[in-house]
């Protein structure tokens, strides 16, 4: 491959034909987002008032503990079987290569999550005129879930039994959208304008895509050199 967009998508066809083979993996969280979001009404009550209200922040806690949920698979198969030491040693920008293992990441497992939040959605008796912003929010939302996630992944990926270290680093960072996320929905079905928490989502989104894929190249360095 000459250039780094050749790469780029030899990296994605690749990451995308190797998550379909396993689908079980990518199907995980999906399952956990549609469990815990239908468990709700039966722990809370079926209040339709109460689910309502609740409604915008059980989808956003659900999505973020899904999106953590996957975090696991994004670099371990291949630091085991040492195609992450090849990646690193590739010519191309290990960067570029990054982002399309965390594109593919995210193609995989928030892309359905996203499809499905509609019905979700209608099961809290959340208000017609919120659930395009809970889409909206989730669709600039989840991309910075898996980029500031593949960080996390790529410090600990070396490490055993790292799920408790990485949930430490990663759900502090995921705190900022997780709170204009379901902050815009609550204000969209309450009437009100959700522009500035759209706008704040969307700025985050374009930092964690400007500075995070520098951030995940240096830690895989380091997790492999160790």
């Amino acid at each position: 491959m000459n250039s780094p967009a050749s790469a780029f998508f030899a990296q994605l066809r690749r990451d995308l034909l190797v998550a379909f083979r396993n689908r079980s993996e990518a199907l995980n969280p999906l399952m956990f987002f549609v469990l815990v979001t239908l468990l709700f009404p039966l722990g809370v009550g079926p209040s339709a008032n109460l689910l309502q209200t609740i409604a915008p922040g059980v989808l956003w806690v659900a999505a973020l503990l899904a999106a953590l949920l996957s975090l696991d698979s994004l670099f371990r198969s291949d630091y085991e079987d040492g195609t992450l030491v090849q990646l690193v040693l590739s010519p191309q920008p290990l960067g570029l290569l990054v982002v399309a293992r965390v594109f593919a990441h995210w193609l995989m497992s928030a892309v359905p999550l996203l499809l499905l939040s509609p019905l979700l959605a209608v099961s809290l008796n959340m208000t017609p005129r919120a659930i395009p912003v809970l889409m909206l929010t989730l669709l600039l939302g989840t991309p910075v879930f898996s980029v500031i996630g593949a960080i996390g992944v790529a410090l600990t990926v070396g490490l055993r039994r790292s799920g408790m270290l990485l949930a430490l680093l990663v759900i502090p960072l995921y705190i900022p959208v997780l709170i204009f996320g379901a902050g815009a929905v609550d204000a969209a079905a309450s009437g009100l304008p959700v522009t500035g928490q759209l706008y704040i989502l969307a700025a985050l989104l374009v930092l964690s895509l400007t500075l995070a894929p520098v951030a995940i190249a240096a830690a895989l360095r380091m997790s492999v050199s160790q």
